[in-house]
């Protein structure tokens, strides 16, 4: 399986609280829901639905998946919804347990094997295994080198700090600029991949 992150941004590298003003106030961050003014159903809709399309399950750090435990399953009706509700999902998580995993379909996997049962889960044949917000997770995995492609819905934008998935550890990482669209509101989608080392 390929692990593909797929992250709304800031131009400062934020990805902290897209959706809304309560998903993620950590560190003071006021701006929730600052991607809403520059959705546009086709572009940024579109890319979305590609990966999830794509996708033969998600992965999720607690937060994240916390969040969307909350909100897809009352949504049920919609293709999209739907989508979410019926795909497999995992979660990293060191303080969760399974009588929490009240999204169905959901496996947990143990924040202290999370790297280990990644590489497992990778090394699996199938579609692709996508990782949506989770910063923390989305860092560890750049870090490790499990990352297979980076979709970057990058906004014109910029939130002065925040959450961020990129690596501080003072590494080169080259990565191959495979396709970008840009929406009418400013927004660009861009796809990257891991040029291998040598």
């Amino acid at each position: 399986m390929r692990i593909v992150i797929s992250e709304f941004m800031s131009l400062d590298g934020v990805v902290q609280a897209p959706g809304g003003p309560e998903e993620d106030t950590d560190g003071g961050f006021a701006h929730g829901g600052w991607s809403h003014p520059f959705f546009d159903p086709e572009v940024v809709g579109g890319a979305f639905d590609e990966a999830l399309g794509k996708a033969q399950a998600l992965l999720f750090g607690r937060r994240t998946w916390q969040t969307m435990a909350a909100a897809w399953p009352e949504r049920a009706g919609d293709p999209f919804a739907d989508r979410m509700n019926a795909i497999p999902k995992y979660v990293v998580s060191g303080t969760l347990g399974d009588t929490a995993l009240t999204w169905e379909n959901t496996t947990l996997v143990p924040g202290d094997k999370a790297v280990a049962r990644i590489g497992e889960l990778r090394e699996t044949a199938g579609g692709d295994l996508l990782v949506m917000g989770s910063p923390t997770l989305a860092r560890t995995l750049l870090s490790e080198g499990l990352v297979d492609e980076l979709r970057l819905i990058v906004m014109p934008v910029l939130l002065g700090g925040g959450k961020k998935i990129f690596p501080d550890d003072g590494a080169l990482r080259t990565l191959e600029l495979v396709s970008t669209v840009t929406s009418g509101t400013g927004v660009n989608v861009c796809t990257y991949r891991p040029v291998a080392a040598g």
